[in-house]
């Protein structure tokens, strides 16, 4: 196999508790997210006499920085050897929006490489690779919906729900998960805003991120308040550490509605999907 293309999905936190801050710097987590198989970037790799990295998107880095990048230095260190492969990634997946764009562009990096060079790692070890990478990593390369414990390395995987619509809207702004957690501790709720346990597909969802996320960004708290008071929205909650929000409807028929309204209300420049998951 010379050459390979692979969808690498978003995903959404259907819960998000943050338990503490640990010795190593980062926080105890727990989180049930699961795929979007509907949105997703795409790696394309094609066989070269070199390594090289390319993306079009104008907000994407392409040096070191860059996970991808990351993923392919921590194979080629791992295996000993040098990747010969031009990976070209399309972007779909907004940036700083919640969604793992850049961790599940960095497991399937993980995964297409291993495959082009004849699984010389073992599925272990690329959980290992990936939790180097980044918290939400290790979870993409489980392909199914999962319980996430740790900074995001100790993976359970859950039973799948029924299938749901959801619609995400996403403001055209960024949330730093970085900022976000660092500010979890000492953040307040602001008293109008909703942050109370819901039902969903999963049991309760709840996402502990919105305290410190929608103190800074009012507009999050509002528009989730907006949602909740739609007809056929079930949930309405951010997802991870935003700025994406996610809606569970009752029947996707008042997807459109819902996706209309809140463009000619809040913002017509909305990013805006519909699916289901």
């Amino acid at each position: 196999m010379s050459d390979l293309t692979l969808e690498a999905p978003a995903k959404i936190n259907l819960s998000l508790k943050v338990l503490g801050k640990r010795a190593d710097g980062f926080h105890e987590l727990e989180t049930l997210m699961v795929p979007l198989s509907g949105l997703s970037d795409t790696l394309h790799f094609q066989e070269g006499d070199r390594f090289s990295f390319s993306c079009e998107a104008d907000d994407v880095p392409k040096d070191e920085t860059n996970l991808v990048v990351k993923a392919v230095r921590v194979f080629e260190e791992r295996v000993g050897i040098k990747v010969h492969y031009k990976i070209t990634l399309e972007k779909r997946v907004p940036h700083g929006a919640g969604l793992g764009g850049g961790s599940s562009d960095a497991a399937f990096t993980l995964l297409g490489l291993n495959r082009l060079c004849g699984e010389p790692l073992a599925f272990e070890v690329l959980h290992d690779l990936a939790s180097e990478l980044g918290s939400d990593v290790p979870f993409f390369l489980y392909q199914r919906a999962c319980l996430c414990r740790g900074r995001g390395e100790i993976i359970e995987r859950v039973e799948q729900a029924e299938k749901f619509p959801i619609v995400l809207l996403k403001p055209n702004f960024a949330v730093s998960t970085k900022d976000a957690f660092s500010r979890w501790k000492d953040a307040k709720e602001v008293e109008s805003f909703h942050y109370e346990a819901q039902m969903g597909p999963y049991g309760k969802m709840v996402n502990q991120l919105e305290i410190p996320v929608f103190e800074k960004f009012l507009f999050l708290g509002e528009l989730k308040t907006w949602l909740l008071n739609q007809k056929g929205v079930k949930v309405a909650q951010m997802s991870g550490s935003g700025s994406t929000m996610i809606t569970i409807l009752e029947d996707i028929g008042d997807a459109d509605t819902i996706i209309t309204s809140a463009k000619e209300t809040w913002d017509p420049n909305l990013f805006s999907w519909l699916g289901v998951v």
